[in-house]
């Protein structure tokens, strides 16, 4: 892979500039929609997914589809 030109960083700088992403307030992200979905667990389970997730640098829900992989190896 190449490197730009200065030409070509200025062009991209000005198109990202214009064209700004627009972020709703109103729609939830995915961490307050995981959140959410851990308040439907029983504490002690949102607890280890979280402390688990925050000690891995992984999210929730990535935590979550270890444990189900795990469970379904121990099937096989």
């Amino acid at each position: 892979m190449g490197y730009m030109t200065e030409e070509e960083a200025d062009a991209l700088d000005e198109e990202i500039t214009r064209n700004a992403p627009k972020v709703d307030f109103n729609k939830p992200d995915i961490f307050i929609q995981q959140r959410e979905f851990l308040n439907l667990l029983k504490p002690t389970a949102a607890d280890y997914i979280i402390t688990r997730a925050l000690a891995t640098h992984k999210t929730p829900i990535q935590v979550i589809g270890e444990l189900v992989d795990q469970q379904i190896a121990a099937i096989a």
